[in-house]
């Protein structure tokens, strides 16, 4: 993003080509070498910008000082946060069409094997391996299209609005920096910038707690499904804890956790929502806290999909111990006399009714 500032005061005059190369060499160096771990954020810096600002001086002297002009460190905050989610959010969906297709091997696996449906907790009418997780496949797969919707708030070039209020008397263009950080839009006004801050992150947190509560309600499953009483899986050792003190028991502490973390994602959410709720315009230092709950939902939504899908490959359904109820059928048989004998289908409901209680 530095880079790219000082190539836009470049083109607009205010930047010499020979401090631009000065500048756009050395930040590359210092980007290397914190790749590298040479280096890092320390306290005396006060924050990764001066920390850039500091080092570029050491290494070039005074033409560092011109790649300040027309920033501030508001809009390189949210520039590198935007740059951050843009990635991120590509990454969350990634891990979650990654969870979908283990869920397309199960079907693929065992589609055909028979499950009850429920209702209320009640086996209500004949499902299979196929409808189960293929139906968790596919809002899987609505809940990556919910993340890719959060880009469009994330595209947005805060640059050049510097502290909120833009850059008077410079001729800067905030065309030149969105074309070339890849931004799909300007943030316009510049007074916009500070207003939005919060809202691309809130979404894309409120994304997540869609993703951890449809895990979380798959994880439910899987775990009802592994008890004693039901049997219907098997799990995988690797993803089972054994008792301290009862050797025959076999936990499901994998699922419990993606099952418990969709407690945690609400918590980020609610936390973004909060901090931003009720400011003033303009810009105040409550918006640091914004990054807390940002990270800790991405990374938690990241390790629960990077689990999950290898945890998934390792159910295996025992046929032998799924059992239908014979009244599961009732729903099909009242459709058949409504298809067969054209009566009205709360005649035929009845009728079913009826049989199944003498």
């Amino acid at each position: 993003a530095s880079i790219a500032h000082a190539e836009m005061l470049n083109a607009c005059g205010l930047l010499t080509a020979a401090d631009l190369k000065l500048i756009r060499d050395a930040l590359s160096a210092i980007g290397d070498a914190h790749a590298r771990g040479a280096w890092q954020v320390r306290l005396e810096h006060e924050d990764g910008q001066t920390a850039l600002e500091n080092l570029l001086t050491e290494k070039i002297g005074a033409p560092a000082g011109r790649l300040h002009a027309g920033r501030s460190r508001n809009d390189q905050v949210l520039a590198a946060l935007r740059l951050y989610m843009r990635e991120a959010v590509e990454e969350l969906r990634a891990g979650v069409n990654a969870v979908a297709d283990e869920l397309d091997l199960m079907t693929r696996r065992e589609g055909a094997t028979p499950l009850p449906g429920y209702t209320h907790t009640q086996q209500a009418m004949p499902s299979s391996v196929v409808l189960w997780a293929g139906g968790y496949a596919a809002e899987l797969r609505d809940d990556a299209e919910g993340l890719r919707m959060t880009q469009r708030r994330i595209g947005k070039n805060p640059l050049g609005s510097a502290a909120g209020y833009g850059t008077p008397n410079l001729p800067i263009s905030r065309e030149e920096t969105r074309s070339r950080l890849g931004f799909a839009t300007i943030q316009e006004p510049v007074t916009a910038v500070q207003l939005s801050r919060g809202k691309a992150e809130a979404q894309v947190l409120f994304e997540i707690a869609l993703v951890m509560q449809d895990v979380g309600r798959l994880a439910a499953d899987v775990i009802l499904f592994y008890t004693q009483e039901f049997a219907f899986i098997s799990l995988a050792d690797e993803f089972t804890t054994g008792s301290s003190i009862m050797p025959q028991k076999r936990n499901p502490d994998v699922f419990e956790l993606v099952r418990a973390r969709s407690a945690s994602a609400q918590a980020c959410l609610i936390e973004t929502l909060g901090i931003t709720a009720k400011l003033t315009s303009g810009y105040h230092r409550d918006l640091q806290l914004l990054k807390e709950p940002l990270f800790r939902g991405i990374d938690q939504c990241l390790a629960t999909l990077a689990i999950l899908a290898p945890a998934l490959a390792g159910v295996r359904f025992n046929k032998e111990r799924i059992r239908l109820d014979p009244s599961i059928h009732a729903a099909a048989e009242a459709n058949a006399l409504v298809a067969k004998e054209g009566i009205p289908f709360r005649d035929a409901y009845r009728r079913v009714a009826e049989k199944l209680r003498k």
